[in-house]
């Protein structure tokens, strides 16, 4: 049965982020099964930049614009995926028209809004109790975040795990790099919240490798000129590097999931990460990667993982899975998507391996 979906999202192309790569492959599954998705992004409208992350633009007063474009399309479903002004706007549609709708929670924001702003959390988790808790479900990235989320008073939380582009991201012949090995890959934006610094702090001997732009890439290249930084890479130059990568370093304390650790399995790259949200639910101890608050001592043992059996691994997790997933979970006022998903393998709250 085909539906129609109404995907609204603050994050959206071009920006190059996991919200937007984990949204952009659910719409192609969507799609390819017949159902009609409309995306309303901030393209649609005037934007702003963020304050102190001008890359990301925001739509601005984008509440009659968002109501008209939902009103035209007459949704049998609603997914907001983001907290912003358009996640707010149609928010405020579906409240006042009696619609069901299902949220999703991608960005640690209370993290974000304290480290950048100084907002206490409490501030930040009651606005985003009232936020989602309007929602027939919240779809969250990993078992950890759905936890912390009912410890914390959300209701109706489901898991809603990542998959991976099988094709694009796989074992290569090796020998990319002309640098000295091992080498360390570090790939995703180049922001403050990625604590990119601790990577780069590394004492391992070898090359490390920083993939990916964003704000402090500048004030990076001053500090660390031992470092190689490649700048923005995608699809096939990406792949490329992260196969000929020896050990894939992912520092981040904040991700919710982290997309990239995915990509680097798949490419038979082993993960050296910290015990946190996103690592502790993605990377297998010994087969995929390492977990330690000390990172050098992850390295040291990521580096010993098969990478036969990290690519493996990795083969668990899919987008075709992840687009179940979200199908299983929209919600509608006609119960429209009841048997819409091609696969139903397992309950809608269960995680991938």
């Amino acid at each position: 049965m085909s539906v129609r979906i109404a995907l609204v999202t603050d994050a959206w192309k071009p920006q190059v982020n996991g919200v937007v790569t984990t949204l952009g492959h659910v719409v192609r599954e969507l799609e390819g099964r017949g159902h009609s998705v409309q995306v309303v992004h901030p393209g649609l409208f005037r934007t702003v930049p963020c304050p102190r992350y001008p890359q990301i633009r925001l739509a601005l007063l984008p509440g009659r614009g968002t109501a008209q474009r939902l009103d035209e399309w007459s949704p049998e479903a609603v997914h907001i995926a983001t907290e912003g002004p358009l996640g707010i706007a149609a928010r405020r549609w579906c409240r006042r028209r009696r619609r069901p709708f299902t949220t999703s929670w991608h960005t640690q924001f209370p993290l974000y809004l304290r480290a950048y702003a100084g907002v206490p959390e409490a501030w930040s988790y009651r606005f985003l109790r009232w936020f989602h808790g309007a929602a027939e479900r919240t779809l969250v990235p990993t078992e950890s975040v759905r936890r912390e989320l009912a410890e914390r008073g959300f209701t109706g939380v489901r898991t809603w795990t990542r998959g991976v582009e099988h094709d694009l991201f796989r074992p290569r012949p090796r020998g990319f790099f002309p640098f000295e090995r091992p080498i360390l890959l570090y790939a995703g934006r180049v922001a403050a919240e990625k604590n990119i610094e601790a990577f780069l702090a590394l004492r391992h001997p070898g090359t490390k490798v920083v993939v990916g732009d964003g704000p402090i890439l500048p004030r990076l290249r001053e500090r660390h000129p031992d470092a190689v930084f490649t700048g923005f890479r995608h699809g096939e130059e990406l792949a490329r590097h992260f196969a000929d990568a020896d050990v894939f370093v992912f520092p981040s304390r904040t991700d919710t999931f982290g997309v990239v650790m995915l990509e680097a399995m798949a490419c038979g790259v082993p993960v050296a990460a910290l015990p946190v949200t996103g690592p502790r639910d993605v990377v297998r101890e010994g087969v995929s990667g390492a977990l330690d608050e000390d990172l050098d001592a992850a390295v040291a043992r990521a580096l010993r993982c098969d990478r036969a059996a990290t690519s493996a691994y990795a083969r668990g997790f899919s987008w075709e899975r992840c687009a179940d997933l979200f199908l299983e979970n929209l919600a509608t006022s006609n119960d429209a998507v009841a048997g819409a998903g091609s696969v139903r393998r397992e309950p809608a709250s269960s995680a991938a391996p």
